[in-house]
């Protein structure tokens, strides 16, 4: 089960359920790292039951997200599961939990209880709001993290409604920076000996992700708008209708913005003041758009993709998912990767983003069904086949 990655050799008891803390144990499992999954048993992580769709009794939602991982059924509120989950830690490298603040400490299994016996444990929680500060009990839901934190703010057009990203962003980010913590809170360990507690905040996040936003306002007291596909401090950087469908034209600087022209036939753009550096093409957008428009909707999308391109000027065709999944190039980087699940057989699921050239990252096995490990692995703590079937019986596993 574990790969040969740069994680080889690390057990993750991942208590995760949803997105944020799935996604960081995922790609923690890519670069080879055992993560053993607890889930409720019975019921399992909340997105086993998020759908439709599901292929077969599985959701697509949890197939996305837990990939290379096995899944355990334990109930950690019994006794019998609370040793358990104890036996685990104790062989664990790293515990990873997206309770409320303050659950695991009732439970009893805090980093301040669990790090004077396990002194080398890395402990991350991922929280809506983090372990302190007067919102830490809050719940943490993405849209509402996209709201709070400024993101819808500035997503959608000048004149319509604030709107959410299409993916649920803050989760996401979230698990990318856990496993960031995660990976530079074992590099620590390598020279301290130590491990130490990651917290991790979707607000923190989503702040983060304000950049030049935030720095706007910070610096001037400016506050930032919402302008559709358009940038507040690049043009022309917007949707663009051609004949067959939509361009996105991405000119960065006035050298793009003199090879665009001389590509699309409006030289005579180049000797107009109002277009003449970038700053003017920003405050001159709407005008600059008006000309463009009729230009770029004669032609159909490829006729543009392949003629910029060839003048070093960026811009994309607005695919739809299959029509980026489709991409030879996503091929070619083993974006898309074929694994066998235990029950629907042969399935493809994503590939993993990062590229290492000597200890590569590695899809393995299919997301787990529910409960498919806990018998190996509760073998694995010395538990018999009887005392297992007597976990069972008392709905402990």
């Amino acid at each position: 089960m574990p790969g040969s990655g740069p994680l080889a050799g690390l057990t993750i008891v991942d208590l995760t359920r949803v997105l944020s803390g799935p996604y960081c144990t995922m790609l923690l499992a890519d670069m080879g790292a055992r993560v053993i999954k607890i889930e409720q048993p019975g019921r399992g992580d909340d997105t086993r039951a998020w759908g439709p769709p599901f292929v077969g009794a599985e959701s697509a939602y949890f197939l996305s997200i837990n990939r290379n991982k096995e899944s355990l059924t334990l109930d950690f509120k019994s006794a019998e599961g609370r040793r358990i989950l104890g036996q685990l830690i104790g062989k664990a490298d790293v515990l990873i939990e997206n309770f409320r603040p303050g659950a695991m400490a009732r439970l009893g299994f805090d980093y301040a209880t669990l790090a004077p016996q396990h002194p080398r444990l890395v402990f991350c929680s991922i929280s809506g709001f983090g372990q302190d500060g007067p919102r830490r009990d809050q719940a943490g839901y993405d849209a509402v993290i996209q709201a709070e934190g400024g993101l819808m703010s500035v997503t959608g057009d000048a004149d319509g409604p604030a709107f959410r990203i299409g993916v649920a962003v803050t989760d996401m980010v979230a698990g990318l920076l856990a496993a960031q913590g995660i990976v530079l809170a074992l590099f620590a360990r390598e020279r301290t000996g130590r491990g130490q507690h990651v917290d991790i905040s979707m607000l923190d996040g989503v702040i983060s992700l304000l950049s030049y936003h935030a720095s706007t306002y910070l610096t001037t007291g400016a506050e930032s708008r919402r302008v559709g596909n358009r940038h507040a401090t690049i043009a022309p950087y917007d949707t663009f209708s051609a004949s067959d469908g939509e361009l996105f034209l991405a000119v960065g600087n006035d050298d793009q913005f003199q090879r665009f022209c001389r590509a699309s036939g409006l030289t005579h753009l180049l000797g107009d003041d109002r277009f003449s550096t970038n700053p003017s093409r920003v405050r001159n957008e709407g005008a600059l758009k008006r000309l463009l428009d009729p230009v770029i909707h004669a032609r159909p999308r490829a006729d543009w993709i392949r003629e910029l391109a060839a003048a070093g000027v960026p811009c994309g065709a607005v695919r739809s998912v299959p029509e980026a999944l489709s991409d030879p190039q996503v091929s070619a980087r083993h974006m898309i990767e074929a694994v066998e699940h235990a029950v629907l057989g042969p399935m493809k699921v994503l590939g993993t983003p990062i590229k290492l050239s000597d200890t590569a990252a590695s899809v393995r096995t299919a997301p787990p069904t529910l409960g498919q490990h806990t018998d190996t692995v509760l073998t694995e703590l010395g538990l018999t086949t009887d005392e297992i079937a007597g976990l069972r019986t008392r709905s402990v596993v």
